[in-house]
């Protein structure tokens, strides 16, 4: 192993720990009362190593979601190059979103209503913003002058989506995560199919 590969592990390493200390504590005590000292402290590290990986514990949360982006975007190009189903090629994010939220049903319940939540659920609904598009040009294409305009169902299904899994965060749907799923998958994919079809008919 050389000796970039040991730094980019020990970087990894390191960042991981903060973003397990951090995920503790907001169950523990929620986003808003923590302090970057208590982060460092519950992960055993130092102030400086801390300031060497992120401005800020803002900075530390938001660089969870850049792993799970990748994750998202590489399940989706492989459903892409798997098949020609719209419909399996459709939406391949969804289960694996779910099952991350579900993962950390307690972080998102502590961070509800808060400045923190609402900044985590803007970046998540941008993820899935963009992963819908691509889904979309990937199987409409340009379309014509006489489709649903694209956006307008990229926004309707995300907003679908984000209401729908909130819904089940809370608790108030008894769920598994393959049923909030094909739930999410059978009430978006006739909006979707719209697309396909000229406004009005």
């Amino acid at each position: 192993m050389g000796a970039r590969e040991k730094d980019d592990r020990r970087v990894q390493r390191t960042q991981q720990l903060l973003r397990t200390a951090l995920v503790s504590l907001i169950e523990e005590k929620g986003f808003e009362a923590l302090t970057v000292q208590n982060i460092i402290d519950r992960a055993n590290v130092g102030r400086a190593t801390f300031y060497a990986h992120f401005d800020n514990k803002e900075d530390l949360l938001v660089s969870g979601l850049d792993g799970l982006r990748a994750v998202l975007k590489e399940l989706q190009r492989q459903a892409h190059m798997r098949t020609a189903s719209s419909d399996e090629r459709l939406f391949a994010f969804s289960h694996e979103m779910f099952a991350h939220i579900a993962e950390y049903r307690k972080v998102f319940r502590a961070m509800v209503g808060k400045r923190s939540g609402a900044l985590v659920q803007q970046l998540l609904q941008k993820i899935v913003v963009d992963l819908v598009r691509d889904d979309l040009k990937a199987i409409v294409g340009r379309g014509d002058d006489r489709s649903a305009p694209a956006e307008a169902v990229v926004q309707f299904v995300t907003g679908g989506f984000f209401a729908l899994a909130m819904l089940w965060a809370a608790g108030r749907l008894p769920l598994s995560v393959e049923e909030v799923n094909a739930l999410f998958r059978r009430l978006a994919m006739p909006g979707v199919k719209a697309t396909l079809r000229p406004v009005g008919s």
